[in-house]
């Protein structure tokens, strides 16, 4: 199967990086009018909605967006704002884990302290172990998500299947999809963003269902990957592979691409972020989208289900108009920023209010997080960076067949001491 190559990867990351270097220049202009944001591309059309209402409340003033996909802004953000050509406004992804993480980017001086602006005080309490450091606020967060299968109700109808509350029914379902000419989840696994989805989906019940202080145990020093449910999470994974439930060429397939199976019907089903239902919708305009929960296991009260602040923004510490920046974080940060970002987003408000109206796809995450089932995205609380990008690493070599389960889990134990 198709993998890419170090150097295919080196091109479009050094492609990236020129890409956005060039646009975002937020640090070193000082027109009043104009502001440069950067953001991730599975948040276009949320940011778009945005972006269009500030504009016209504030009158003469543009704002100029430049999206990219994951790996390119974690790869180019802390260059960016080290060389001083940061955009003023940009995505920054809470807690810690990953290059362009809060815990990455604010020690280094990147981010503005957002502490006294009118939004800080109105973060839910849950939410700030990651978006402050030192009990300092730095990130506007924008949305709450989950990670599960988004699929399209015509095409589960058209296999002659439902929903599945358990792990035997999941796989039953793949093999109806199959009999129907379907695959049932697309799985885009070249984008190497995407390869973590589908064990954080697992992880949460195989990990979590029985041992919900797991990640505050790893980081005391008290268990390890290698010999916990991430075992189990990495063997389901491949078993799921085995029994015909992903695309045939996950490595081949990228995440713009499995969206358009799902999209065109290809596909049943993929395992995203909430968040790119709104990508889904824009393939297929007036699709009827619902989502369900991954089963790792056969209790369905078992069942867990990642939930978690998935996108939020942080304000340049260095940004040339910083008086547009902070009032571009207000109002994202404001009611009427926080639902139109969601509205169109297909995601909650990370900033709780009375007046928003969840898409109706949405209700399993609204009742795991009432029930108090959701599992933060495992990756926030990891000590470091390392430990994300080795996971993207092993999975793409377990669909390769170049690394087995426990060498896979050897790997994240030596990434996870990594200091």
């Amino acid at each position: 199967m198709p993998i890419r190559t170090p150097g295919r990867l080196a091109a479009t990351v050094l492609t990236a990086a020129l890409a956005l270097s060039g646009c975002g220049s937020g640090s070193s202009t000082s027109d009043p009018n104009s502001l440069e944001v950067a953001a991730n591309a599975t948040d276009r059309t949320a940011m778009d909605a945005v972006v269009a209402a500030f504009e016209q409340a504030n009158p003469g003033k543009q704002v100029t967006v430049t999206y990219a996909d994951t790996d390119q802004l974690q790869s180019t953000l802390r260059t960016q704002s080290s060389s001083g050509t940061g955009p003023d406004v940009f995505t920054v992804w809470p807690g810690n884990g990953n290059p362009g993480a809060l815990q990455v980017l604010q020690p280094a001086g990147y981010l503005a302290d957002l502490s006294d602006r009118p939004f800080a005080g109105a973060i839910p309490a849950a939410s700030r172990e990651v978006t402050q450091v030192e009990g300092r606020t730095y990130l506007v967060p924008a949305n709450y998500s989950g990670i599960g299968v988004l699929y399209t109700q015509p095409a589960l109808t058209a296999i002659g299947g439902q929903e599945p509350r358990t792990w035997d029914e999941l796989i039953a379902l793949c093999g109806k999809a199959r009999a129907n000419g379907k695959v049932l989840l697309s799985l885009g696994n070249q984008t190497p963003w995407v390869t973590q989805l589908v064990t954080y989906a697992l992880a949460a019940t195989t990990v979590y269902a029985d041992d919900p202080g797991f990640a505050g145990k790893m980081a005391a020093g008290q268990v390890r990957f290698a010999d916990s449910g991430w075992r189990v999470a990495l063997e389901k994974y491949q078993e799921l592979d085995r029994a015909g439930c992903f695309s045939d060429q996950p490595l081949g397939t990228s995440y713009e691409n499995s969206l358009k199976d799902v999209a065109q019907g290809k596909a049943v089903g993929v395992v995203q972020v909430a968040s790119s239902l709104a990508q889904i919708r824009t393939e297929a305009p007036g699709a009827e989208l619902r989502m369900f929960a991954l089963p790792a296991g056969n209790d369905p009260a078992k069942v867990r289900m990642p939930g978690a602040i998935s996108a939020a923004y942080g304000v340049n510490a260095k940004s040339g108009n910083p008086d547009l920046a902070l009032k571009f974080a207000d109002f994202l940060g404001s009611e009427q920023g926080q639902n139109l970002y969601n509205e169109q987003g297909g995601t909650l408000p990370a900033i709780p209010n009375a007046s928003f109206r969840a898409d109706p796809a949405l209700g399993v995450l609204d009742q795991h997080l009432r029930a108090g089932t959701t599992v933060p995205f495992m990756d926030q609380l990891w000590p470091n960076p390392k430990v994300q990008q080795e996971h993207f690493s092993q999975v793409q070599k377990l669909f390769s067949g170049s690394a087995t389960v426990p060498q896979a889990l050897e790997a994240l134990d030596k990434a996870y001491a990594t200091r």
